[in-house]
């Protein structure tokens, strides 16, 4: 299948409530890595299926919500692509510790989704 959904972050704004109530609901394993600034992003690992993340909401006032990421093979091309056909860049190409790059677009219609393109070995 051409660009799967390939991980689902949580922006929390209480990320240690949520670890208590996701690791109590779901059979997920959470483990968290240290980022750049000082905070920890919550690896989910959840066996068969996508798996994602918890991080503190990056954007102040906003409510927690869910976003998926859908896997591209050219990150640029592809966030360059969505703006051209409408869509709006919220966060531009972004370089992901030593693991990818992510951008965040919004469609026309308002829906949020993110982009992923895993670096290349």
């Amino acid at each position: 299948m051409a660009n799967p959904f390939v991980h689902v972050e949580l922006n929390s704004t209480d990320v240690a409530k949520a670890k208590a109530f996701y690791s109590k609901l779901f059979d997920w394993k959470l483990e968290d890595v240290p980022m750049d600034g000082g905070d920890n992003y919550t690896m989910i690992s959840v066996g068969d299926g996508t798996g994602g993340g918890m991080m503190k909401h990056p954007v102040s006032g906003a409510p927690s919500s869910w976003l998926a990421y859908v896997l591209v093979d050219d990150i640029s091309a592809a966030t360059q692509k969505a703006k051209t056909l409408g869509g709006k860049v919220m966060k531009d190409v972004t370089e992901v510790m030593d693991m990818g790059s992510l951008s965040i677009i919004v469609d026309p219609t308002g829906a949020t989704l993110g982009l992923w393109q895993p670096k290349k070995k």
